[in-house]
């Protein structure tokens, strides 16, 4: 019960305070573009993989932080709750199991994501490869990393696994996910950097 309540605190603020910043209106009136539609249509087998495949994975594969770089920290944060629905729903399990993978799956890696952002945004030098890098990868695969070790702190270790092997399987999760977030973070800069709400030419591309 103290766990849940935790995660709620987490959650709830996260949500209530996305919702004041009305983020839909910066979707475009002629609807967001369909790579925020299909990685957000995809996240609920990631969530769920273990579920679906019946194979206790130690960390399920987020892809928040790739939907954070898509469609910006508080759109992204309203996204997350259908996706933890879908989760449920299609695992199935129990709504608290539900809360825990919003908050550990879903808020807090893309809360670490945007601080770790406006850092690198502010004390590292505006280049293409910074942002592709430092916001794509590196601050990736940190805010994985701290996610799954805060998870395992409120969730306690699951029956028959070690702290060593947990933060391994986390650890390697989380590159996972940066492989991934980076990949296509690459991939959108190179070819239609206007499907990512965070970059812009003007802050990164070197003056002539």
């Amino acid at each position: 019960m103290g766990r849940m309540w935790l995660e709620a605190l987490i959650v709830f603020p996260a949500l209530l305070l996305a919702l004041a910043l009305r983020p839909w209106r910066a979707v475009p009136a002629s609807g967001p573009p369909w790579p925020w539609l299909a990685w957000w249509a995809t996240m609920p087998l990631l969530w769920g993989a273990d579920q679906v495949a019946r194979i206790p994975i130690v960390q399920p594969l987020s892809g928040t932080c790739l939907l954070v770089l898509l469609l910006g920290w508080p759109l992204a944060m309203l996204a997350l709750l259908p996706v933890a629905l879908v989760t449920t729903l299609m695992g199935p399990m129990g709504w608290i199991e539900g809360l825990s993978r919003l908050t550990w799956l879903g808020v807090v890696p893309g809360t670490l994501l945007l601080l770790l952002g406006s850092a690198i945004r502010r004390w590292m030098p505006h280049h293409l490869f910074v942002y592709i890098l430092g916001r794509g990868f590196f601050a990736s695969v940190v805010a994985g990393s701290v996610a799954g070790v805060l998870a395992m702190w409120a969730n306690g270790l699951p029956a028959g696994t070690g702290v060593e092997d947990l933060l391994i399987g986390r650890w390697l999760s989380a590159w996972g996910d940066a492989f991934l977030t980076g990949m296509f973070v690459a991939i959108f800069v190179a070819f239609r950097p206007d499907w990512l709400a965070t970059y812009s030419d003007r802050l990164y591309l070197p003056k002539a």
